[in-house]
């Protein structure tokens, strides 16, 4: 599995979790494996260290979440975060915690571009250069 796929099933797990919230914060971890469990039930191959990659990308983005959020709302005050696509929210949010909060070395181009290519795929027409808009932003304001 390429990153690029493992960064898509970690977007459709983190989707699905933006809809559907556990009740108390004790089921939070049970959701996320349920949700990156039925993301990954179509791959085929799958090897530990993909999946340790896709649970450090939904664990991370969420365990980050406010701080996160609070990066787009500082950056972008005429986006608000509950008004956008869902698609688009979950992704700038995933290239964010890649950006910003994850352990691993990562360019933050990357984060931007893998982000970008996802946004065109299951994103709407403007979705790209939305996403695309508010990263750069982002990645601007942190220097």
């Amino acid at each position: 599995m390429s990153r690029r796929q493992a960064r898509e099933v970690a977007l459709q797990a983190l989707f699905q979790l933006d809809l559907n919230h556990a009740d108390v914060p004790e089921q939070e971890m049970m959701y996320e494996t349920l949700a990156i469990d039925a993301a990954l039930s179509e791959c085929r191959k799958l090897h530990e260290k993909d999946r340790a990659f896709i649970e450090s990308l939904v664990h991370g983005t969420r365990k980050n979440l406010i701080a996160i959020d609070a990066r787009i709302a500082d950056t972008s005050r005429e986006w608000k975060i509950e008004r956008m696509a869902t698609v688009d929210r979950n992704l700038i949010r995933m290239a964010l915690y890649e950006m910003l909060f994850s352990d691993m070395e990562l360019k933050p181009n990357i984060a931007i571009n893998e982000a970008v290519e996802l946004a065109k795929k299951y994103g709407i027409d403007d979705s790209a250069r939305y996403v695309n808009g508010i990263l750069g932003a982002v990645l601007k304001a942190a220097h």
